[in-house]
């Protein structure tokens, strides 16, 4: 089977779990023998584009006239069986649907947020989940509060695309939603329940876990919706040296807020941004990991780590997380969900520290039976073999 993987790429800047995941499963992909041809855009790429396609950047998520181009080439060339879609934009757009499909190749799309609806892609706002744009036909809210990059124009053009985008989106042959809670978003928005499986992303083994570290390891982009600030008012709830050790690891907007707490106290320390060396020396020096989004957060790749790792993990009981860790379908779950209140998570620290050992083994576990690339990765071959066996070649 020779598949493309279509990407575009978040900046390196900021941590991405989704290019993670992109990365890993083209290695799966390739392990199991798929012939994988990644068709990918960085963002990082833009200040170095050519004058002339630097002027279309503004109408680059509605088109891409560039990627279109390239897409037609490999697709002529290579003859793939299908064209696996993850993040399209602002380099690739939905476009490639429609140049896929006008090669008589199908499309699979991974969802990894609600972009389909949101400019954003997080259904959230001004510190608060936000559906203000759902079931509209253009997002005018999006354009009023500026949710695309804090610019209004860009969050037009953002609102503009979604809209026009509308049929291409109805078009793709199959979509993978991650949770349950993605495939609800789904059928919400018109697809047909037929075409959406429910696959979660997988991460490779690391291996056995080393044992369990002292203290709490909060890893994540730092911005409101991650849940730093949350985290912080929860802490001082306690006193200085308490609970042990708490290790902040990320850059962001809210790299202040972190600072400002590794100053006032001597439990706290402010790591920065970290390579993957590091993050994996920072996840053996723990014994929880903190993950606590007040967004829907739809399947966080710090949690999917943590569990590979042993390592039970303290978090927020939104989005995919409660599923993540295995809450109501194990006996034992990977660990603890609260509600995103201070109160709440204050009073689930000290737990959490106290219980570590009992509920590693239990995270170690939850990633082997779901999360483990033996088991998404003959999922995801299923759903193309599914797709592919029933698939008319001709152009649509």
């Amino acid at each position: 089977m020779k598949v493309v993987v279509a990407h575009n790429r978040y900046r390196e800047a900021i941590p991405s779990g989704e290019n993670v995941i992109v990365d890993t499963e083209i290695a799966q992909l390739t392990a199991a023998g798929v012939e994988v041809l990644p068709f990918q855009r960085a963002s990082d790429s833009i200040g170095d584009l050519p004058a002339s396609q630097k002027l279309l950047l503004p109408v680059s998520p509605v088109f891409g006239r560039a990627a279109q181009r390239d897409l037609a080439e490999l697709l002529r060339r290579e003859k793939p069986d299908l064209v696996h879609l993850h993040n399209p934009y602002p380099l690739l757009s939905p476009w490639v649907v429609r140049t896929a499909h006008a090669h008589g190749v199908p499309v699979i799309q991974t969802v990894h947020n609600y972009r389909q609806v949101c400019s954003s892609g997080l259904y959230f706002r001004d510190g608060h989940n936000c559906t203000d744009c759902r079931g509209k036909a253009l997002g005018w809210p999006a354009i009023q509060h500026k949710c695309y990059r804090g610019s209004a124009a860009q969050s037009a053009l953002m609102a503009t695309t979604l809209a026009v985008h509308r049929p291409t989106w109805k078009s793709v042959d199959r979509y993978i939603a991650l949770t349950g809670r993605i495939a609800a978003h789904l059928r919400d928005y018109g697809i047909p329940g037929e075409r959406i499986a429910i696959k979660p992303n997988g991460l490779p083994d690391p291996g056995e876990p080393a044992p369990l570290g002292e203290g709490f390891l909060y890893a994540a982009r730092l911005s409101p919706e991650k849940g730093l600030a949350l985290l912080l008012d929860a802490w001082r709830q306690h006193p200085d040296g308490s609970l042990g050790p708490l290790r902040i690891a990320g850059d962001g907007e809210l790299r202040p807020l972190a600072e400002r707490a590794a100053a006032e106290r001597t439990d706290v320390t402010y790591l920065g941004a970290l390579d993957r060396a590091g993050m994996e020396a920072a996840r053996r020096d723990a014994a929880v990991i903190v993950a606590v989004p007040t967004w829907n957060d739809v399947l966080p790749t710090v949690i999917l780590e943590a569990m590979a790792a042993g390592r039970p993990v303290l978090g927020t009981d939104v989005g995919g997380i409660p599923y993540l860790l295995g809450l109501g379908e194990t006996p034992t779950p990977a660990g603890w969900a609260v509600r995103p209140e201070v109160a709440t998570l204050a009073a689930a620290l000290p737990i959490a520290r106290v219980d570590a050992a009992q509920f590693a083994p239990a995270a170690r576990d939850r990633y082997l039976r779901a999360f483990h690339p033996d088991v998404v990765t003959g999922q995801l071959l299923d759903i193309y073999a599914g797709l592919t066996a029933g698939h008319d070649a001709a152009p649509k």
